[in-house]
């Protein structure tokens, strides 16, 4: 057991069992032992890849995009590019690459990094030096200097931890993580049904409930309206509310049980799109997609992008060009066209962003 797990279990046995958000909040952001705190775990190396890691062509389209819609907003100077969860940094310097076809923006821009990894940060730090933006870091969006802003996430909503709660004898029951008759970590109900889910289904049914990020979607909506600005989601979910038990861990770029080594893999749940618009569109917002990844990137040109990088590569790397395109645009097992989503969260004033035209937006 990781040293985490052995906390966690301590933790336990003295007060009782922990609900499953608190249990992921531990496992990937523990000041110590934490998932995210002290470690790389992106690319071939570490335990997934994300879409900016897969091709260059993803960070430089969402930079157009953020160049475009800045034009939109009425070109305001300076404006606040805000990346939340930046990874390696990959995403945002591919994406002030790109926009330097767009000076009056790269001139306009400061960018605040959302971080709260120290490793995480000193790898962004390194890949940014040469951006020629400025370039802050802050843990929290509230910490984000105020104004008119664009604000890029991906894979972010999908690491905020989740309630679970259970369908049993007709009555919601919490999921909680408890210890089993050996002292080691398993999963289990509360023993007092939840009152206030007043929502039916079937015996066995799991509800997940994220309360942070509908917090967080609160805070941002709140912010957009209020100073400014347009917020592009891009992550994986469903764009419809469900059921379901979607909590998975990754280590090695393989699913592993998410009790075992708490701290030594990563922890995430599928993003409910449809309920992040809502408390979004509650603020006043308005609400563009969910769309799919793929027919979003499509639509701001990756095909384009995929044969002009082809065309000026070496033959022997022509190809690689053309197999991320359809890994980030694919619709088939594996490819990531249709798991992920994208959605935009907009002040009213902001026309519908590029990618979404043909959608109306949804306001409250």
């Amino acid at each position: 057991m990781s040293a985490l797990g052995d906390e966690i279990k301590a933790m336990i046995a003295s007060d009782g069992p922990i609900t499953v958000e608190t249990f992921m909040e531990l496992a990937l952001a523990h000041p110590d032992y934490g998932y995210y705190m002290n470690r790389d775990p992106f690319g071939a190396e570490g335990d997934f890849t994300t879409a900016p890691e897969i091709s260059q062509m993803f960070g430089e389209l969402l930079g157009l995009w953020a160049a475009e819609v800045w034009s939109t907003m009425g070109r305001p100077n300076p404006v606040r590019l805000v990346e939340l969860g930046p990874g390696r940094g990959t995403l945002m310097s591919d994406a002030l690459r790109a926009a330097r076809i767009v000076p009056a923006f790269r001139a306009a821009v400061d960018v605040t990094l959302i971080e709260i990894s120290p490793a995480l940060a000193n790898i962004q730090h390194e890949a940014l030096l040469t951006s020629g933006a400025p370039i802050a870091w802050r843990a929290t969006l509230s910490e984000a200097p105020e104004g008119p802003a664009i604000i890029l996430a991906n894979e972010f909503l999908d690491a905020l931890p989740v309630r679970q709660f259970v369908r049993r004898g007709g009555r919601w029951r919490e999921r909680m993580v408890r210890l089993d008759g050996s002292g080691q970590l398993a999963f289990g109900l509360s023993s007092d049904p939840v009152p206030d889910i007043k929502v039916d289904a079937d015996e066995g049914a799991t509800l997940e409930v994220n309360a942070v990020a509908h917090r967080f979607m609160f805070e941002l909506g709140a912010r957009l309206v209020k100073q400014g600005g347009t917020a592009l989601f891009v992550d994986y979910g469903h764009g419809a509310t469900g059921f379901g038990d979607t909590l998975q861990a990754l280590r090695a770029h393989r699913m592993v049980d998410p009790l075992v080594n708490p701290g030594e893999a990563d922890i995430t749940a599928h993003v409910d799109f449809a309920a992040m618009a809502r408390s979004a569109r509650a603020t006043g917002a308005s609400i563009y997609g969910p769309i799919d990844q793929g027919d979003f990137l499509r639509a701001l040109g990756i095909d384009m992008r995929t044969r002009a990088l082809a065309q000026r590569a070496p033959p022997e790397r022509a190809d690689e060009f053309e197999q991320a395109r359809r890994r980030l645009v694919g619709k088939s097992d594996g490819e990531m066209g249709a798991l992920f989503k994208a959605m935009v969260v907009a002040n009213r004033s902001v026309p519908p962003p590029p990618g979404f035209q043909p959608y109306p937006a949804r306001q409250a």
